[in-house]
């Protein structure tokens, strides 16, 4: 076994786990507040890719995009709540299901008319760093950042302010948040809207990283599923490092087995976790 290579891997997957993590981290967030597994998860990541693609096409830099992004994901996400979630949102599990799936299946309706399904990708250089025979791509350590400030950020508003605080308090018994006084129509909305955002904004980092296509979301969303059982359900944390974990596997495991077989084994570990741990590694919130 090639030692350096191994190392050169496991520095790839780990650049590349912590924009997984924060790919999940959407996806959980939405599950751990109000108990909607959202199947629009894959759409909302690919319209961060486009929206990178077009803001790029304006002349505006992609890192700068992201900006824009946050304010775009969270109008998108809390629009898509009142028009789709809300109505259901004290239903049974399946009815919320098909009302995100039918949300799912418009948003890749509408971008396949735009832009088609042909592949994209970003005319994006940055300088690499080399140390020894080991280069890390300057694309993916900006990423790594981004995704570290993006996570700060979350959590400094969930626990430091006190709207954050009202989420915390929906996402733990919503009728006594009610009692306290706390409008959970609009916290429900707007915890839909920030993991409306962290899910584009992954997207729009994957497009500075790899080509992409309007049906990337279906293969990024059950990657997101597996990391936020990995985890546990409705732990943020604990998809951070479910993303680490199968970014670290997905680069390593390319070494001994071909790249075809990578899905395969993760969702044997996703198999395991379930049958031994189903809280996740972490923990279920």
């Amino acid at each position: 076994m090639n030692i350096e290579a191994l190392i050169a891997s496991s520095i790839d997957g780990l650049m590349l786990g912590f924009v997984f993590g924060l790919m999940a981290m959407g996806l959980t967030l939405i599950f751990g507040v109000m108990k909607v597994i959202n199947l629009g998860h894959g759409p909302f990541i690919v319209m961060g890719m486009f929206a990178i693609l077009v803001m790029s096409q304006l002349g505006i830099n992609p890192y700068l995009g992201l900006a824009i992004i946050v304010l775009l994901g969270l109008l998108t996400g809390i629009v898509v709540y009142f028009v789709a979630v809300h109505r259901v949102i004290n239903a049974p599990e399946l009815t919320t299901l098909l009302a995100t799936f039918s949300v799912n299946m418009i948003l890749i309706g509408a971008l396949t008319i735009i832009f088609s399904t042909s592949p994209r990708g970003l005319d994006l250089e940055l300088p690499s760093f080399r140390a020894g025979t080991i280069t890390v791509l300057g694309t993916r350590l900006v990423a790594v950042l981004v995704a570290i400030a993006v996570t700060i950020a979350l959590y400094t508003f969930l626990y430091r302010t006190r709207t954050g605080k009202s989420i915390r308090a929906v996402a733990n018994n919503r009728g006594a948040a009610e009692l306290m006084g706390i409008n959970s129509t609009w916290i429900l909305a707007l915890s839909f809207g920030i993991g409306t955002l962290l899910a584009m904004i992954s997207g729009g980092l994957l497009a500075t990283l790899f080509s992409f296509t309007v049906l990337s979301g279906g293969g990024l969303e059950v990657k997101s599923f597996v990391i936020v059982v990995l985890g546990g359900l409705g732990n943020p944390t604990g998809a951070l490092f479910g993303g680490i974990i199968i970014g670290l596997l997905e680069s390593i495991t390319t070494i001994f087995i071909p790249v075809s077989w990578v899905p395969v084994f993760e969702f044997v570990v996703f198999v395991l976790i379930l049958l031994f741990r189903p809280t996740g590694l972490f923990g279920a919130r």
